[in-house]
């Protein structure tokens, strides 16, 4: 049985469940008190100093961060990538995305672009090789370009996640919000899984 706590298997297992979900994704994430893309936006409006230009939105399911991010900032031109073809529709249908790519974040985007901001929120839990998905980022950004991403706390223990971050040359450490409710309407989150919220610069 999948589950949203555990992980939910393999690629395939998770374009299948994201599939399923996607006419009542917002809904649901709604009901669950999800607020991780209002609380990643106000972070991001203590750092950037203007406007960005470009957005590279990792796993960006129906749009949810991207919505908000440009009541902030109305002139970024954003791209996004997931893994589900459903959740892409449901995307498209709001009409905020330049260009949107069927793609695991895990996997080269085929893109020409570069960015100013690459978002990962609500998905680094699945991710199953850090050192690549930061590779890809890294050459997804702009020299000076952010790189912001939620990561559970559970899951940051147990993969020494500071290590990780401490490995990586390329990008320098601007913030890690304190410990977040994540889902907490959720009954199998509840308020004992919580996030992080981290800002990254190359």
């Amino acid at each position: 049985m999948t589950s949203l706590r555990k992980g939910i298997g393999n690629t395939k297992d998770i374009e299948d469940y994201y599939d399923k979900w996607s006419k009542t994704y917002n809904e649901t994430l709604y009901k669950w008190e999800y607020k991780a893309p209002t609380q990643t936006i106000n972070i991001l409006k203590r750092f950037l100093k203007r406007e960005p230009k470009y957005l590279l939105d990792l796993a960006c399911g129906t749009g949810l961060f991207i919505e908000k991010f440009l009541k902030t900032y109305p002139k970024t031109i954003c791209d996004g990538s997931d893994i589900s073809k459903s959740i892409l529709n449901e995307a498209k249908g709001i009409r905020k995305y330049r260009n949107l790519y069927k793609k695991s974040f895990e996997k080269k985007i085929n893109t020409p672009n570069k960015y100013n901001i690459v978002s990962l929120i609500g998905a680094m839990t699945y991710c199953k090789n850090h050192q690549i998905l930061f590779d890809l980022v890294s050459n997804y950004l702009y020299e000076n370009g952010y790189f912001i991403f939620t990561q559970r706390i559970d899951i940051w223990k147990d993969l020494e996640f500071d290590n990780i971050l401490k490995s990586r040359s390329d990008f320098k450490f601007l913030y890690k919000s304190r410990p977040l409710n994540y889902l907490p309407k959720n009954k199998d989150f509840g308020k004992d899984i919580k996030i992080r919220i981290v800002l990254l610069k190359k």
